[in-house]
């Protein structure tokens, strides 16, 4: 079975984990690290939301140790570039993040680069 499927389900989960965190994040009100860190990263991770991002990409590990097992590193870490173009996407779509044209310019080169690498 190719690795290729693998890789992308770990760059997929990567980024709903880090997307879940973001949204906890933001729904944390007046976060300051100035009050204490322990304080402020039990405050973090009493988030529902942070918590299932947080096991969301742990999940992601277990599926890129397994594309890792098939393919060559050299191969298959190129494609967690992907994981900028999925943020990118899904920070516009569920956080309302405007995205500046520069930005997607970037993210125009970064997908070639990964057509690219997964044309070896």
């Amino acid at each position: 079975m190719s690795a290729l499927p693998f890789i992308l389900i770990a760059v997929t989960l990567g980024v709903v984990g880090q997307l879940l965190i973001k949204i906890g994040l933001n729904s944390l009100k007046n976060l300051d690290f100035s009050s204490g860190l322990i304080i402020t990263y039990l405050r973090i991770f009493t988030s529902l939301h942070v918590i299932s991002g947080t096991l969301i990409y742990v999940l992601s590990v277990f599926f890129w140790l397994y594309a890792l097992s098939k393919v060559e590193l050299s191969f298959a870490y190129p494609f967690l570039a992907l994981s900028y173009v999925f943020v990118l996407l899904a920070s516009s779509i569920f956080l309302g993040e405007t995205i500046p044209f520069i930005r997607w310019i970037g993210v125009l080169v970064i997908c070639f680069g990964v057509l690219l690498i997964s044309r070896s």
